[in-house]
């Protein structure tokens, strides 16, 4: 403090003889005093501006002095408190830090207890075991061994009754509503048993016309099938003649033209030509003629022209003796039926069964099932994504996913397996049977196999000593699952497991 009033003196002295010299420089310009007066004015001016400044500085040193000392002496009582509660807080964690080491040994003590009784216990339990051990004859591992084994057949069998009754009443009650409601769609559905072959027969009025058919040196049969595409068989059979191809638009054609050339009677080269021409502009048109009375007959509006086109074509191909058209005309009448049984929209179920198997039309043509090249064929010609769904899922070849694909291979398969609407080849249809029997035969415990009703029943006739009531059940659904993966066959196939117990005895 005394340090800063040294400092501070000298500078009011300067302040002040300047504030001195200025007044005298005024008091100068307006009434010039005498030098001496000046000074000694100058000199009182500045001693009274002096000890006025003095006063102040010690009045403010005072002041700033006396705050210090409050400051500090508050600070000192702070710190004097915070000591204390130090003090405390030392004290309480050093009795908390007590109250824990007592703690942790009295932890320690009870660990050591419950460690050695559970050791006592264990040690007890093993003699329990081993006494009882001795008196049952086997030991533990193996009664557990038993007993798990005793409690997995029990549940093995009690889940097979659960399975069986679930597996009763959802058949029971699957087929109640399955039957009539195929029932009431058969009932309403009526058509006709078509059988087509790959051979069409011509009549001749005469057999005098087998040899204009020939020509010279076979001229004109050699022109025949060079522009057809098909075969003359003319054979010993009296007044005919036989077409035989494989293509079905193309033996139309030639049936078409060669019954022109016969009863023109004109027959050459180019009569053969122009023939052939107007059979194929005919056919052209009855194939377009017979979309549109396949759309018209099952109600669908709207067709791309060449859908149209394929679809008429199908009139020309059989499945299994089955007239393709025919056949989607009917699956279609069929899966709007189903759907209204259903209670659901039949519009877009109807649409996709009259288009499944429209990949038929270009099959020959285009590699690839017949199902994804239908599906392809829609989607190019704009058809809705869950009829080409449909189209693909018929067969399986994609995991069918909505209702409509369901109800086209319902439709399809009620087509297809009602009575005379397919035949089968001998060869296919014992090769069917023999793989129905083989497959059945490789399960454990089968000792014969019979396929009845033409491959749609299989009877099984098991060992009763290997299996039993319950094992039998669950063979027979084995059995049909393995036929479901294995085979392609239209409808359903019952599987039926025969199991017979014959006790004998001897009276002697």
């Amino acid at each position: 403090m005394d340090q800063a009033l040294s400092l501070l003196i000298p500078g009011l002295a300067v302040t002040g003889m300047f504030i001195g010299g200025l007044l005298v420089g005024r008091r100068i310009v307006r009434q010039p005093p005498a030098p001496e007066d000046v000074l000694t004015d100058a000199r009182i001016e500045a001693q009274r501006i002096l000890a006025r400044a003095e006063e102040e500085a010690r009045a403010l040193a005072e002041t700033y002095r006396d705050r210090e000392e409050a400051t500090l002496e508050h600070r000192k009582v702070e710190m004097v408190t915070m000591e204390d509660r130090i003090d405390q807080r030392a004290a309480t964690l050093e009795q908390r830090a007590a109250n824990l080491a007592q703690r942790e040994e009295l932890v320690i003590d009870k660990e050591r207890a419950v460690s050695e009784a559970t050791a006592e216990a264990a040690r007890a339990q093993e003699e329990a075991r081993l006494e009882l051990e001795a008196l049952a004859g086997f030991d533990s591992r193996a009664a557990k061994e038993e007993l798990l084994q005793k409690v997995e057949d029990e549940a093995r069998r009690d889940a097979m009754v659960l399975v069986r009754d679930m597996e009763t009443r959802a058949r029971e009650e699957g087929d109640r509503r399955a039957r009539r409601i195929l029932a009431t769609v058969i009932q309403r559905m009526a058509s006709d048993v078509v059988s087509e072959t790959t051979v069409s027969s011509v009549a001749l009025p005469s057999d005098d016309m087998k040899g204009r058919i020939i020509g010279r040196d076979g001229r004109n049969i050699r022109t025949f099938e060079a522009i057809t595409g098909v075969d003359l068989i003319v054979d010993d059979t009296p007044e005919s003649v036989s077409v035989s191809t494989f293509d079905p638009v193309r033996r139309e054609i030639a049936r078409r033209a060669l019954e022109r050339l016969v009863e023109d009677g004109r027959i050459h080269p180019t009569s053969i030509e122009e023939a052939y021409e107007k059979a194929r502009t005919e056919v052209e048109q009855s194939i377009r003629d017979a979309g549109e009375w396949a759309m018209l007959e099952v109600g669908i509006s709207r067709l791309h022209p060449e859908l149209t086109t394929l679809v008429g074509r199908l009139r020309y191909r059989t499945s299994y003796g089955q007239n393709v058209l025919d056949h989607l005309v009917e699956s279609a009448h069929i899966a709007g039926m189903l759907a209204a049984e259903l209670g659901v929209e039949g519009t877009e179920a109807k649409r996709a069964a009259f288009l499944h198997d429209i990949g038929k039309a270009v099959s020959h043509e285009v590699g690839g099932s017949h199902a994804l090249i239908g599906a392809e064929i829609a989607r190019r010609f704009g058809e809705d994504a869950a009829v080409v769904h449909a189209i693909e899922a018929h067969h399986n070849e994609v995991e069918p996913r909505t209702l409509t694909a369901v109800l086209v291979q319902a439709a399809d398969a009620v087509s297809a397996a009602r009575p005379g609407a397919r035949r089968e080849a001998l060869e296919a249809y014992v090769r069917r049977l023999e793989r129905l029997e083989e497959i059945a035969q490789g399960f454990d415990g089968v000792e014969k196999v019979f396929a009845l009703q033409a491959g749609r029943e299989v009877r099984v006739v098991v060992d009763p000593g290997v299996l039993d009531d319950m094992s039998s059940k669950d063979l027979a659904r084995r059995i049909a699952r393995k036929l479901e993966d294995d085979l392609q066959y239209p409808g359903q196939i019952e599987v039926t497991v025969i199991r017979e117990y014959r006790a004998k005895d001897y009276a002697r």
